[in-house]
């Protein structure tokens, strides 16, 4: 049986955006596990007294049901270059704990982390989904491997928009950010010059 996680991010004890975790925890239980039954994080989730004064990453694996909570200190990754590597087929639309098809594709002496291309669209990274900005609108690939839950938020809330990008379009936008649960809309800036063809 597969596993699947989703990592929360939790600043000050409080776990942020659960109904969001909550909503694709329980759609994956259902589209893979034919599971009916509507688990809510929040009646699992005890922040220890230590990660209370920090920002702290919680990691939930779960199948049918929760297997497992894992509390850890935060600590963001360094990502200034992206390296951009066609995927082929892979498939990762839902957030499964094996992530070895994508970590296969990481060549760190290349760069940073790697901007993954499939059938010539601009998907994501390894670990987060991206977004680009002209200087004047903020835009996401409408073809995500995975539908983050930042993503999905800012979408809903209008701060940014979903666009079909391809690898020729990249020379449109002046920067980019990375986003994920546990980096929102104010991850460092990075210029598109970075990403290495």
């Amino acid at each position: 049986m597969y596993q699947l996680f989703e990592t929360i991010k939790i600043i000050g004890g409080e776990p942020q955006n659960l109904s969001m975790h909550d909503e694709r925890m329980n759609r994956s239980r259902h589209e893979l596990f034919g599971k009916n039954d509507f688990l809510k994080l929040s009646d699992y989730i005890t922040v220890p007294n230590d990660a209370k004064d920090r920002i702290t990453k919680c990691r939930i694996i779960y199948a049918t049901s929760i297997n497992s909570i894992e509390f850890s200190p935060y600590i963001p990754a360094n990502i200034k270059t992206l390296k951009i590597v066609d995927a082929g087929t892979l498939v990762y639309d839902y957030k499964y704990l094996d992530r070895s098809r994508l970590t296969a594709l990481i060549d760190k002496s290349a760069a940073d982390d790697i901007l993954i291309i499939r059938d010539g669209c601009v998907t994501d990274t390894s670990f987060a989904n991206i977004v680009f900005t002209d200087n004047q609108n903020w835009i996401t690939p409408d073809t995500p491997l995975l539908h983050g839950t930042i993503r999905e938020l800012l979408l809903l809330k209008g701060v940014i928009k979903g666009d079909r990008i391809t690898i020729n379009d990249l020379s449109l936008f002046t920067h980019f950010r990375l986003i994920n649960a546990m980096l929102g809309f104010d991850a460092p800036l990075i210029p598109v010059r970075n990403i290495i063809l």
